[in-house]
């Protein structure tokens, strides 16, 4: 047995039976904050860089997973709803049995532009004038995303790799999000496909318009217009199969409920460019709400496919 899986089997051993949402479980790995990180591209914001158990032994070397909404993965005492993703309880336990390859992780805290820097321009720029209007006027004005992912690959990655023993090439880069987070990360995946590997998309937003949708009529033509512009950006951006991973879920409760007949279309979309299982997965969990309660519960799933053992 490794040291490194030594050192995350002894954290396990010495957490105590709870929930992962709980506030008081106690942090494995070693989290190092990086607080109102400057850039030229997007507002200051908090950083959080997860260290595993074990980084301290000098030989080592990590991938790196990039994740969004940071202040809502690993302390639920920090996150606005009180609920955690539990991300470095489950990557350890993952880790430590050998299910995944042991990242670093970088939680990307979000700012009160957080929808413009999440939505991608390009689908932005696909929409019919009206309905692109419409979004804008919701959002508060046109998508940041640009200089969002700019941040991303030009500031924020060098610095972590410049800072931490990381893995720095595009086999060991992931980025993940959940909601608009799930957008922004497809869009960095289209718009950097030689610096991102991967792609985790959880209960992904795709209506992107966040009121008037209990109404069935009116979601219905929103959703036929907005796909078809949607797999069109997909089928022309998406870089090609074979060299990249891909995935998408989504639960079927709450605001999640909207999302079937969007996913279905983009899922089709996505096989038809010849994406087959072993690089893009699709999962449906029933009764899963979207909310970071469901996310913590099902995020074995995206993490043993995004990151698997060599």
């Amino acid at each position: 047995m490794t040291p490194d899986r030594r050192a995350i089997l002894a954290g396990l051993a010495a957490l105590p039976l709870a929930t992962a949402a709980r506030a008081e479980a106690p942090v494995l790995g070693r989290p190092v904050e990086h607080p109102a990180m400057p850039s030229a591209h997007v507002q200051p914001r908090d950083v959080t860089v997860w260290l595993p158990p074990g980084y301290d032994a000098p030989d080592a070397s990590y991938p790196v997973l990039y994740m969004h909404d940071g202040q809502n993965l690993f302390d639920a005492s920090r996150a606005p709803y009180g609920a955690e993703w539990g991300v470095d309880e489950h990557v350890a336990r993952l880790a430590a049995t050998g299910q995944i390859r042991t990242p670093i992780v970088v939680g990307i805290g979000n700012t009160p532009l957080r929808l413009r820097e999440y939505i991608p321009a390009n689908l932005i720029a696909a929409l019919p004038d009206d309905m692109r209007a419409d979004v804008q006027a919701i959002y508060g004005g046109e998508p940041l995303s640009d200089g969002y992912v700019r941040f991303l690959v030009e500031e924020l990655k060098p610095f972590i790799d410049a800072t931490y023993r990381t893995r720095p090439g595009r086999d060991d880069t992931v980025i993940m999000g959940s909601s608009m987070g799930g957008l922004i990360s497809m869009y960095a995946l289209m718009k950097h496909p030689e610096v991102f590997g991967a792609a985790g998309c959880v209960s992904t937003h795709w209506p992107i318009r966040i009121e008037q949708l209990s109404d069935p009529a009116a979601l219905a033509a929103w959703r036929d217009r907005l796909t078809e512009a949607w797999t069109g950006v997909v089928r022309a951006d998406l870089p090609p199969p074979g060299d990249h991973r891909l995935y998408f879920d989504r639960g079927d409760e709450s605001l999640d409920a909207f999302y079937a007949e969007f996913q279905t279309r983009i899922d089709a979309t996505v096989r038809a460019a010849g994406w087959t299982p072993d690089r893009f997965r699709s999962l449906v969990f029933p009764g899963a709400e979207h909310n970071e309660a469901s996310w913590n519960q099902r995020l074995d799933a995206p993490l043993t496919f995004l990151l698997p053992p060599v």
